[in-house]
């Protein structure tokens, strides 16, 4: 059994527990509180999609529940994937919000952008990613499309200072969003892809109402939003807001479409309601324990990693790592299958 260290900017080990989503794919999740082929497929969103219990995902007590055994369990390593997945850092909403809730309704917090201290949260995290290499391991990154979310985003997992003249769009254009910030380069970055699945709750709250992506994209040249169907936001609303469980319903669509990526080793920088929602439909028969660490809310800027293992045969890739023994075939009959097959 491998054990993953949660990205903290002091890591901790911690056990893990896989986490089943719908009897075939499954989360090994690990939780620490701080300050197949690509299809391109458009992943659908609804407005108010339904959750039916029977489709919501269990967890396992142990790994010998799982599969039937004593001890560890195994899995090939071509059905699984990294995930990282990160709340974005402060940004102004979360200041005025903590001052006085009715603050959410205010309009001068439309799309909200990062505080000067949630840019330090950024600088600290991206310190962490380079000094432990998870920067060279991420082949993607997945951002909700709000300012707060792709703020953090390019500046964790972005390229160094952006200069005019080199062959490359930048991730960030200098002073995007009020943010007195440097632009940000897409060099010797992953690829960055923009999906409406991981937005916080929707409606009523206008610092989760998203601008225009005409406008992100002179802003974010180098992230792409051809995954979003309308210019315009037309899921958000301004009398409705999203249930806590038609969130997490939303969360395991995106957790299904997720698996259908190439990639293995992706980034999300998502929202604390979306992510504490679509958790907390996991470990509700762990150790309460392990089921606290899994689903408590994140921090600002806060990194945790977890696995994703398909126990089926959902959209599993080829093995490119395994290798089928020697060639040519020789006499190679193990001792014990010998004696099974020619006792004396």
């Amino acid at each position: 059994m491998s054990i993953l260290y949660n990205t903290p900017l002091m890591p901790l080990p911690s056990p893990t527990l896989p986490l089943s989503l719908n009897n075939n794919l499954s989360f090994t999740a690990i939780s620490f509180s701080i300050s197949k082929p690509t299809r391109n497929l458009r992943p659908p969103l609804q407005r108010h999609p339904s959750s039916h219990p029977s489709s919501l995902p269990r967890c396992f007590s142990s790994l010998s529940e799982m599969d039937g055994t004593v001890g560890q369990c195994l899995y090939p390593l071509h059905r699984t994937k990294t995930i990282h997945l990160v709340r974005h850092a402060q940004g102004i909403h979360n200041v005025e919000g903590e001052k006085d809730y009715n603050a959410y309704m205010s309009e001068e917090l439309f799309d909200a952008h990062l505080t000067p201290l949630g840019w330090r949260q950024v600088d600290n995290l991206r310190k962490h990613v380079f000094e432990f290499g998870i920067n060279k391991k991420i082949e993607l990154v997945i951002v909700s499309p709000l300012l707060r979310t792709m703020q953090t985003a390019v500046g964790v997992f972005g390229g160094e200072g952006y200069t005019d003249g080199i062959n490359a769009p930048p991730l960030m254009v200098e002073n995007a969003g009020k943010s007195n910030h440097p632009a940000i380069s897409s060099l010797h970055s992953p690829p960055f892809i923009a999906v409406e699945l991981c937005r916080e709750h929707l409606g009523v709250h206008p610092c989760d109402r998203r601008r225009s992506i005409s406008e992100y994209r002179s802003i974010f040249p180098a992230i792409d939003f051809s995954l979003i169907e309308s210019d315009e936001d037309i899921l958000w609303r301004a009398d409705i807001r999203e249930k806590d469980e038609e969130v997490a319903a939303r969360g395991q669509k995106f957790l299904k479409w997720l698996w259908t990526r190439k990639e293995k080793e992706i980034a999300v920088v998502s929202h604390s309601g979306f992510l504490y929602h679509t958790l907390s439909a996991f470990g509700n028969d762990c150790y309460p324990s392990v089921k606290s660490e899994i689903c408590t809310h994140f921090a600002n800027c806060e990194l945790r990693s977890v696995v994703l293992v398909d126990r089926g045969m959902i959209g599993s890739d080829t093995a490119i790592t395994n290798y089928p023994g020697k060639k040519p075939q020789g006499l190679d009959l193990p001792s014990d299958l010998a004696e099974e097959i020619n006792p004396s």
